[in-house]
């Protein structure tokens, strides 16, 4: 399809044309990009930029340091990937979903920049352009912005950051960005540029790859456990962040303290101008769908959670065996579950098997799904259920579930995405 979408269609419309220009949906590299990023204007903003990357864990803590930079009054532009359930949830002004029309406009903008140029867009080369663009437009103060991925050569690093956040490093997405920690961790260490603060929140050591890259850029590395600190405080209701610099007591949010903490850091190096009033506020506004997300649905107790990797699954289970000793009355889990193909579901399982009692799987309807015949594998010897979709592993969860059980759908954020389109139809 070469034809490209006028300025009054549909944003589906032009959604289905940036799936079809490029012959591939990933295409690692910036030589395509940065000629388009020129001719828009957007590869050095007049704004300050905080980029993150990392394998688990990027979706909260650029929601959080939007949140507190919101609190603050910042005009923030925050850019994300994938998105959940609309495609707008990518791309937010003010803590605000931008509109279908926006969004067109500025993709008519990245369209006739790319013509001009000869070159072809991928789809989330276009789109993340497309972000930049808007942010261009409104003036934004700030840009979070969250790498895609790995880092070097994803799309997002056209931009050079003011802070370079890497929220630690996992084997996932090996295909592309390599089979060992040290060589994923190069390719998050390419949104390190000279003489900026880099927060590495990882628990590991920090990786050689990362430290190469701090000290051939000179740098300034600020690592979890050696440079700043958080822990919970006895009451139960509020946390402690300690650096050289200082020391807060904050209130717990909605999303993981680990991420939370990250946010903190980045925006106490940051050079932002930034009270602890709004690092509270913004801590208690931040809110994303799909992390470790509980809802009471039908009197049921829902856990949602996008956890699609080993590493991301074992952050899940900590946060569950919490949730579970303050909640008692919870003795069994029910999942609706389902996968894609490319990812690691014998780990995955192999973590979540002693926690689940039944397991209700369906495949997912996205190019990249798990074959029901995959998952049965990977799950051989528990107690399984079969469904033709996971809307109608959910609907079974909700109707059989007893009082002592929660149902926690996971594994991938499409199988939360057709649940919650099953919410929205029921409504």
């Amino acid at each position: 399809m070469n034809t490209a979408p006028l300025a009054t269609d549909s944003l589906n419309t032009w959604l289905d044309y940036w799936s079809h220009v490029h012959v591939t949906g990933i295409d690692l590299g910036l030589e395509r990009v940065i000629p388009v990023a020129e001719k828009l204007g957007v590869i050095r903003p007049q704004a300050k930029v905080l980029t993150v990357a990392g394998t688990n864990g990027k979706g909260s803590t650029t929601t959080t340091l939007a949140a507190i930079l919101n609190a603050q009054g910042y005009k923030v532009g925050l850019y994300q990937s994938p998105h959940i359930y609309r495609f707008n949830e990518r791309v937010k002004l003010a803590g605000i979903e931008v509109d279908d029309q926006t969004l067109v406009d500025a993709f008519v903008q990245v369209d006739q920049a790319r013509r001009d140029c000869d070159l072809s867009l991928s789809f989330f080369e276009a789109t993340t352009l497309a972000a930049f663009v808007i942010f261009k437009a409104q003036q934004c103060d700030v840009w979070v912005l969250e790498v895609g991925l790995g880092g070097r050569l994803d799309v997002v690093n056209v931009i050079d950051p003011e802070v370079a956040v890497i929220t630690n490093i996992g084997l996932d997405h090996t295909d592309w960005l390599g089979d060992s920690i040290e060589k994923i961790a190069f390719e998050k260490a390419g949104i390190i540029r000279p003489n900026i603060p880099v927060i590495f929140a990882g628990l590991q050591e920090v990786p050689q790859a990362i430290q190469n890259k701090v000290e051939e850029s000179q740098a300034k590395l600020f690592a979890l456990n050696r440079d700043y600190f958080y822990q919970y405080s006895e009451d139960g209701q509020s946390w402690m962040f300690a650096s050289s610099g200082s020391t807060l007591k904050l209130p717990l949010g909605a999303l993981a303290l680990e991420n939370i903490s990250t946010a903190v850091a980045a925006i106490l190096v940051s050079g932002l101008k930034v009270t602890q009033a709004a690092i509270a506020q913004g801590i208690q506004n931040a809110k994303l769908p799909g992390r470790f997300e509980i809802r009471q649905i039908q009197d049921k107790t829902v856990i949602f959670d996008a956890g699609h990797n080993p590493h991301g699954v074992e952050f899940l289970l900590n946060q569950l065996r919490k949730f579970l000793e303050y909640n008692k009355q919870y003795t069994e889990v029910i999942s609706v579950f389902s996968m894609l193909a490319d990812k690691d579901i014998n780990s995955v399982v192999d973590l979540l098997k002693d926690t689940v009692l039944t397991w209700k799987i369906a495949p997912l309807t996205v190019p990249r799904a798990a074959a029901i015949a995959q998952l049965d594998e990977a799950l051989q010897g528990e107690t399984v259920q079969h469904f033709n979709s996971v809307q109608l592993a959910f609907e079974s969860a909700l109707n059989e579930t007893k009082n002592n059980q929660l149902i926690l759908v996971c594994g991938s954020f499409h199988t939360l995405e057709a649940v919650w389109e099953y919410l929205e139809e029921c409504q």
